[in-house]
């Protein structure tokens, strides 16, 4: 059985309630949330030794998270990643969005769902959030009712499920960016943490960090994660513009993905605490960031420091990039009468 405890952590500018829960599992593992961009704060899990630690990228105070630029634990949304340009067509009609990424739009604009109080329950073991976005949010089409479900259970298992309904057509893509530091929150680089990723191909980027539409052949280049490899040796390399971006920035191909289907896309684990953590989605795509921008943008840590880059990685599970843009891509187009159902469960474990 989880134990769940639920505070009022801190109130918005508008006098709205920023509710903490700790959902905890018989182990003492731990993961916390907030209503505040239904957001991922902390992930408590033990080492090869049973010793606690807090693995997830947060930070200390709740206003912290407000407009942070790392998105740091948050469901990005009303579409995570980027737009070319801020412009898509949706049945014949062209509409324009904010671009707040280097003339890019890029995770549902400044006031995507990152960046609003959902409403929050307990339900039985589980976190319910909901959000509604109305017609025309952000410059998107059609009233959208969102909701953000997290499971915890006894094996520390994290299971996170997206669901929404529209009365419009309407791209969406909705993902998770936690971060993840398998030695600990505060304890340095994560570049040689080792991934593998099932995914033989990779989507060739353009300068402005936009899919071209091209999938290039991993294997035997830097982005070849089918067998364990850590980031280090790969961090600055030429290759589909890794040095441009600062490290990994780039969406991987889950092979074998079919729509609608759990399946396995990886696993990321650290030599030096033993920690691994697999990952499950429903999604065709990892996107796998390593912090490249961390140092500097972030707040204060929630153990009282500075993130530097690369102290964290994310592995976000969702659609390509630009997808409402690109024909040969799957469709993010959510049409009324349709459930869209997205899910991603990260297993966390020692080796």
């Amino acid at each position: 059985m989880i134990e769940i405890e639920q505070d009022l952590w801190g109130m918005t500018p508008e006098g709205e309630a920023i509710v903490r829960y700790t959902l905890r599992n018989a182990q003492g593992a731990e993961v916390q949330l907030t209503n505040y961009g239904a957001t991922i704060v902390g992930i408590t899990v033990p080492d090869r030794e049973g010793r606690m630690a807090d693995i997830a990228l947060g930070y200390k105070h709740p206003e912290d998270y407000f407009g942070d630029s790392a998105a740091c634990g948050k469901s990005v949304g009303r579409v995570a990643n980027r737009i070319a340009g801020g412009r898509m067509t949706v049945e014949g009609q062209e509409y324009r969005l904010e671009r707040n990424n280097n003339g890019n739009h890029l995770h549902g604009g400044t006031r995507g769902f990152a960046d609003r109080v959902w409403e929050s329950r307990v339900e039985g073991n589980r976190i319910v959030m909901d959000l509604l976005s109305a017609d025309g949010d952000q410059g998107y089409p059609g009233e959208l009712q969102v909701e953000a479900i997290f499971d915890f259970d006894d094996d520390c298992t994290l299971e996170i499920t997206y669901l929404a309904r529209t009365d419009r057509t309407t791209p969406v893509n909705l993902t998770n960016h936690a971060y993840f530091n398998l030695s600990g929150e505060a304890s340095g680089s994560v570049l040689d943490h080792e991934l593998q990723l099932h995914s033989s191909r990779v989507l060739e980027m353009d300068e402005h960090q936009i899919p071209t539409g091209r999938m290039l052949d991993a294997a035997g280049t830097p982005q070849d994660f089918r067998e364990f490899r850590p980031f280090r040796p790969g961090i600055d390399a030429e290759f589909n513009r890794i040095r441009d971006f600062r490290g990994y920035d780039h969406p991987f191909a889950i092979d074998g993905w079919r729509p609608n289907i759990l399946g396995a896309a990886g696993c990321l684990r650290d030599p030096r605490s033993g920690r691994r953590v697999e990952v499950l989605t429903s999604q065709p795509c990892a996107m796998i960031y390593t912090g490249n921008w961390l140092a500097g943008g972030c707040p204060e840590t929630k153990s009282g420091g500075r993130y530097d880059d690369h102290a964290g990685v994310a592995i976000e599970c969702q659609n390509f990039p630009d997808a409402v843009n690109r024909p040969e891509f799957p469709s993010p187009l959510l049409r009324p009468g349709e459930l869209y159902c997205q899910k991603t469960v990260y297993k966390f474990g020692t080796f």
